[in-house]
C-alpha cells in the first residue's frame, strides 16, 4: 500500500507568512516557524510523540485518552459528549453548569415578562443552542415534518459590486448573503411573522460496487426551498445543506499551535502526493486581525467565541457583543421583521446575550470533554489502525497535536490530543460540492472533520448519518463519498478485501 509520508512537524509550506501579528496572504511561501512557546527540550519530545506510528502490533502510549487529562472516563451512554473535562478545576465545573444551562435555555420573542431570555428571531431555526447541538453531538437530515433543527440551509451569492468584492478580499465579509432571505434560510418565525420557507431533499440512491462484489447504495441529495414567504431567491444564490457538528474538545482544538496545523498546508501539493490541504483565514473578532480558521465546515471561525455569537445570531436571532445583530438575519427587504422589538435590556448590557452569558456559553462549549476511546489495544482495532495508514486517510485525518504551553486555559495546555483531522481545507470532489466559497474556501473545499468521538454517534444521538449534509449513512458511504484530494484513499478502500474494509470500520468505531 501507499503511504504518504509525514510532514516535519516545522517545516512550512504554506500561503501563509507572519508579519507584525498579522497573517499576510503570499504564493508558494516557504518559511520556518517555531513554536515560541515550547523550550527546545520540550520541543523535541513533542517531535517525537506526534510522529506518525510505524508499529500496528499495540496501542501507542496514552492513545486511549482521546485528549490527554481532559479526556472524560465516564460509562459510554447517552450523555457521553456532555461531560466536562476531567481535568478542570472544580470552581470551572461549577462555570461549566452555567453555561450548560444558557446552552439548554430556550429563548423567547420580545416583549416578555422573562427579560433575561427574550430576543427570539424574530426568524430563526432554533430557540436553544442544544435543539441544534442535541446531546452536544451531530445533527441529520430531516426524518418527518417538523425535523429540520438541527440541519439547515446557508444562502450565498456572488459579489455584484466593488464594494462587496473588497469585503470579501479582506475577508470582513466570508461571503455574501441573499438580498432578501439572508445568509441562511430561517424555518421558523415569532408570532405574526412568516417563516421564510422549508428546505426540501430528493434522493437518488446510486449503487456502487466494492471489491468482492458487495454493492453500496449511495444517497444523492438535489436541494430546494418551498413555501418562499418573501418572494425569489436571487437567482444567483446558492444553497448550502450543514448539519450541526459534535461540540467535543473545541477548547484543545482551539489550543492547537498554529504552526502546527500549517505546517501541515501543502496548496501547491510542492510534494506530489496529491494533497494540497490550504489554511483557512478568518478576522478575529477580538482584535480585527487575520488569523487561522479552524472552526465550522468550512473553517470559517477563528474562535470558539466567534462560532457561538454566529451561531447565536443566524441559528437564533439573538444578539451579542461579538455579533450585534439584534434582528437576527432579518434583511432591508423584511420590514415587517426589523418592525419588530428586540431583547436588548439596557440594564444589562447592549446585546440580547450579553459578554457575562457569552463568557458561561464559550467556558462550557471550550470545555466539552472527548469520551476515552474503546478497545484501542485490541487486535481487530489495531488492524484497522494499520488499513487507516496504509489506505492514506492520515493524509487529512491527521492522528494528533500536542497543544500549546500557554494556552488561555490551563486545562488545555501541553495535552496530548488525537482528533485524526488538519484542520485545513481540501477539495473533496464535485460529489461533496456545494458550489458555495466561504473566505479562502472554494465551493468543493471542506475542512477536515475531527474524528474523535464518531464511534458514539449511534448511542449518544441514535443515527450514523455523517458528512455535511448527513446524506451518508453509515461511515462506508461516507468514505465512498470522498473525491477530490480523496478520491486515491476512497479508491484503496473500495479496492479492500471485505476483512479489511471491517477492520478499518472497527477502528473507526473505536474513536
Amino acid at each position: 500500500m501507499t503511504e504518504r509520508p509525514a510532514r516535519r512537524l516545522l517545516a512550512v509550506s504554506a500561503a501563509f507568512t507572519v508579519a507584525a501579528g498579522v497573517f499576510v496572504i503570499g504564493s508558494a511561501v516557504s518559511a520556518t516557524r517555531e513554536r515560541g512557546d515550547l523550550s527546545a527540550k520540550d520541543l523535541k519530545r513533542v517531535v517525537a510523540v506526534t510522529a506518525p506510528a510505524t508499529d500496528f502490533s499495540k496501542a501507542e502510549q496514552y492513545e486511549a485518552m482521546s485528549a490527554g487529562a481532559a479526556t472524560s472516563l465516564a460509562s459510554v451512554d447517552v450523555n457521553s459528549f456532555s461531560h466536562f473535562s476531567e481535568n478542570i478545576t472544580f470552581e470551572e465545573r461549577g462555570t461549566f453548569k452555567l453555561g450548560n444551562a444558557l446552552f439548554q435555555k430556550l429563548w423567547v420573542s420580545s416583549p416578555s415578562s422573562t427579560q433575561a431570555s427574550d430576543g427570539l428571531g424574530p426568524l430563526y431555526n432554533a430557540r436553544s443552542c442544544q435543539s441544534c447541538h442535541i446531546k452536544d453531538g451531530r445533527g441529520h437530515p430531516p426524518e418527518g415534518a417538523a425535523d429540520a433543527t438541527s440541519m439547515f440551509l446557508r444562502l450565498a451569492r456572488p459579489a455584484a459590486t466593488t464594494e462587496e468584492e473588497a469585503a470579501l478580499k479582506s475577508f470582513h465579509a466570508m461571503n455574501l448573503p441573499d438580498p432578501i432571505y439572508g445568509r441562511q434560510l430561517q424555518d421558523q418565525a415569532i408570532p405574526g411573522l412568516k417563516a421564510e420557507g422549508h428546505m426540501a431533499i430528493d434522493y437518488r440512491e446510486e449503487p456502487v460496487t466494492l471489491a468482492g462484489g458487495e454493492v453500496v447504495k449511495l444517497r444523492r441529495p438535489t436541494y430546494s426551498i418551498t413555501d418562499l414567504a418573501y418572494g425569489n431567491l436571487d437567482p444567483a444564490t446558492t444553497l448550502s445543506p450543514r448539519v450541526t457538528q459534535p461540540m467535543l474538545g473545541l477548547g484543545l482544538v482551539q489550543a492547537i499551535h498554529e504552526a502546527d496545523i500549517l505546517a501541515l498546508a501543502d496548496p501547491d501539493d510542492a510534494d506530489g502526493d496529491g494533497i494540497s490541504g490550504k489554511a483557512a483565514v478568518a478576522i478575529d473578532p477580538a482584535t480585527g486581525r487575520k488569523t487561522l480558521g479552524r472552526f465550522g465546515w468550512k473553517a470559517q471561525a477563528a474562535t470558539v467565541r466567534q462560532q457561538s455569537a454566529e451561531a447565536f445570531a443566524m441559528d437564533i436571532g439573538i444578539s451579542t457583543p461579538e455579533v450585534p445583530l439584534h434582528d437576527g438575519d432579518c434583511t432591508p427587504a423584511q420590514t415587517a421583521c426589523l418592525e419588530r422589538p428586540n431583547g436588548v435590556q439596557k440594564r444589562l448590557g447592549d446585546a440580547e446575550a450579553p459578554p457575562p452569558v457569552m463568557d458561561l456559553v464559550t467556558f462550557y462549549a471550550e470545555n466539552l470533554a472527548v469520551p476515552a476511546r474503546r478497545k484501542a489495544s485490541f487486535p481487530e482495532t489495531l488492524a484497522g489502525k494499520r488499513v487507516f495508514y496504509e489506505t492514506g486517510c492520515v493524509s487529512c485525518h491527521h492522528p494528533k497535536f500536542v497543544t500549546r504551553r500557554d494556552a488561555g486555559n490551563k486545562a488545555h495546555a501541553f495535552q496530548l490530543i488525537w482528533p485524526y483531522s488538519d484542520f485545513l481545507l481540501h477539495d473533496m470532489g464535485e460529489g461533496l460540492a456545494d458550489g458555495q466559497p466561504v473566505g479562502v474556501a472554494t465551493g468543493r473545499e471542506w475542512r477536515t472533520p475531527p474524528l474523535w468521538g464518531i464511534g458514539l454517534t449511534k448511542t449518544v444521538n441514535g443515527h450514523t448519518f455523517f458528512l455535511h449534509d448527513g446524506r451518508a449513512r453509515n461511515l462506508t458511504e461516507a468514505i465512498l463519498w470522498h473525491g477530490g484530494e480523496a478520491q486515491a484513499a476512497r479508491d484503496r478502500f473500495a479496492a479492500l478485501e471485505k476483512q479489511d474494509r471491517d477492520a478499518l470500520l472497527t477502528f473507526l468505531e473505536s474513536l
